[in-house]
């Protein structure tokens, strides 16, 4: 540990230096609301007429901000990916083609590896945008068109590391990626179709037909059935109620819990009432092609723990309990 470093900062100068750094930055992203104009309606025109991908490329920090800004693009619409400059010369250009368009960031417009491929893209007919914070920089002046992502001052009080203009560098390209994105009407489904894995593509594509039980775990029982009869279905089926089909396997009604306590309360003879003259007729049911997610709000709108999923004629084909939407992971 440098203990003069530490002797030299005290718990205030720490919230100074940090409140100072938030507030040149916010500032730095102010300044570019003013310059969100023509150039920037040019760029989106551009990448939504493109016939390829958006492809960005940037060196040390802006690679790293192009490589962020080319993961939003892809998941929302907009095909992209990352090239690395000095790998592209290298042979990493030959994943750039004629139908594509480059997105180029450089603080300074000079970066050698940019310059370097720049005249190579141009030849093969790509598109060229830069995002520079020097409109007059070779490479502003090279792009076809040229995105300022100029800031004062850097935050870094040495006015030397990346920091200021990073964050505008970051902030400009969400623009662009949701901009694309309204243009495209780009949906919550679609960019669950890119996030499958995540906690919104589960909500968004999983049905209740992926997750339901069927078959022979769904019970069922005839409406002569009786009750004390029904409760050993219900017992050894373990979702705490049963279905009741007539001769067609068609739905007539459940039998749940509540169900049971509304017999007991009503001193009901389980050993020879019929379970069809106690069931619940009006029950709510979904088919296999409803979205889990809808379902779930289903059962908690009704306060209900199980939901029945039926065929078009009406026969019971499979169950979901709440159980296992909340191991499916929509709760």
């Amino acid at each position: 540990m440098d203990r003069r470093a530490l002797g030299n900062m005290t718990n205030t100068a720490f919230l100074a230096s940090a409140l100072r750094t938030v507030s040149l930055e916010i500032e730095a992203v102010v300044r570019l609301k003013e310059r969100i104009g023509e150039n920037f309606e040019r760029a989106c025109t551009m990448m939504l007429a493109c016939d390829g991908r958006v492809v960005v490329t940037g060196m040390g920090k802006s690679g790293h901000i192009g490589n962020k800004i080319a993961a939003t693009l892809a998941s929302t619409g907009t095909p992209a990916f990352f090239v690395h400059p000095g790998e592209a010369s290298h042979g990493d250009l030959g994943m750039i083609t004629g139908r594509d368009v480059v997105l180029a960031l450089s603080n300074s417009g000079t970066t050698p590896e940019i310059l370097t491929i720049v005249p190579l893209i141009k030849r093969m007919g790509a598109g060229l945008i830069a995002m520079t914070g020097k409109p007059e920089s070779t490479l502003a002046r090279l792009a076809d068109v040229n995105l300022d992502a100029g800031v004062e001052t850097e935050a870094c009080p040495l006015d030397l590391a990346p920091t200021s203009s990073t964050t505008v560098a970051l902030v400009l390209g969400d623009a662009l990626a949701i901009a694309l994105l309204e243009a495209r009407g780009f949906s919550a489904e679609d960019f669950a179709f890119s996030h499958p894995g995540g906690a919104l593509g589960r909500k968004l594509l999983m049905t209740v037909g992926d997750i339901m039980h069927q078959g022979l775990e769904v019970p069922r029982v005839p409406p002569d059935t009786r009750i004390r009869e029904a409760l050993l279905e219900m017992t050894a089926k373990g979702f705490g109620m049963t279905t009741i089909t007539d001769t067609e396997g068609r739905l007539l009604g459940v039998f749940t819990d509540g169900d049971l306590r509304r017999a007991l309360d009503h001193d009901v003879d389980f050993h020879d009432a019929p379970i069809g003259q106690h069931m619940t007729t009006r029950c709510k049911t979904v088919t296999r092609e409803i979205l889990a997610a809808a379902a779930l709000h289903t059962m908690e709108e009704r306060k209900i723990s199980s939901l029945v999923i039926v065929d078009d004629a009406n026969r019971p084909t499979g169950l979901i309990h709440l159980h296992d939407l909340l191991r499916a992971g929509i709760a």
